[in-house]
């Protein structure tokens, strides 16, 4: 069973969906962080690949994807390090890439080499739900991915509705039009998000960008299910003193307010 989809169908509240970048800090960093985040009881970990030109992102994500590139992360790299825990990992695992690797890759050897490593749903921001419904929904099937897409304030009521109908994991909530890191004020917010709720109040929806502490996760929370949380992490992983895993253990008590 795919395990984004039994979590969520479970009807939890406050979800924590941690990102990082693989290979960063260092390039055998990833498998440590994975087992920290669920031994910390993180509830989904967002694992983001490594890309040179990553336009949604701020500086923060941006300079962790370089240096995971130079650090020497790629993506068969990556799946030989998950495929040596899956058997450790419990919780769901989702990638986040943009597109270009991914099409360089082969898309279906891409799909299938998410499956055999234990991954569980895909965010690709720059696919257009078009183009992934027409060439590559059968590929997320065939593989039991689960398809994950953005929304923001820009999506209109008609595609939010086939946008929800057509993610069989949760909805990705952009809280405002930023980039990641970016600052904003989730809880200004509210008509939007409880919009969302009204039109498609069967999908779970996470809020992502510009979840930086713990106030604004609650306050995420709040108005959805939970929130994903990716640049504080990062700067977690950098400024801190400690190993990875004890930034790790840190940064979960602190965004949950704990």
């Amino acid at each position: 069973m795919n395990r984004l989809k039994d979590f969520l169908g479970k009807k939890p509240s406050d979800i924590l969906s941690v990102y990082f970048t693989a290979g960063f800090p260092s390039l055998n960093d990833t498998t440590e962080i994975i087992k920290s985040l669920q031994n910390e009881n993180a509830d989904i970990i967002e694992i983001g690949i490594p890309f040179s030109d990553p336009m949604a992102d701020g500086p923060v994500i941006q300079e962790s994807n370089e240096r995971a590139i130079k650090n020497g992360m790629n993506l068969d790299m990556l799946f030989d390090q998950l495929s040596k825990i899956r058997d450790d990992i419990t919780i769901p695992l989702v990638i986040m890439s943009y597109f270009n690797p991914v099409f360089k890759y082969g898309v279906d050897h891409f799909c299938r080499k998410c499956n055999n490593s234990g991954i569980s749903g895909l965010i690709i921001p720059d696919l257009p739900f078009e183009e992934y419904s027409e060439k590559y929904l059968r590929m997320y099937k065939e593989n039991d991915l689960c398809y994950i897409p953005l929304i923001t304030d820009k999506t209109n009521d008609e595609r939010i509705k086939m946008l929800s109908d057509a993610a069989d994991g949760f909805l990705y909530i952009v809280s405002s039009s930023i980039i990641t890191g970016g600052k904003t004020d989730v809880g200004v917010n509210r008509e939007y998000y409880s919009h969302i709720r009204e039109l498609v109040p069967q999908k779970p929806f996470l809020i992502g960008f510009g979840i930086q502490d713990s106030t604004a996760f609650s306050n995420a929370c709040r108005n959805a299910d939970g929130a994903i949380v990716g640049t504080a992490f990062i700067r977690a992983l950098t400024q801190n003193e400690g190993d990875v895993c004890k930034k790790t253990k840190k940064f979960v008590k602190d965004i949950r307010g704990k």
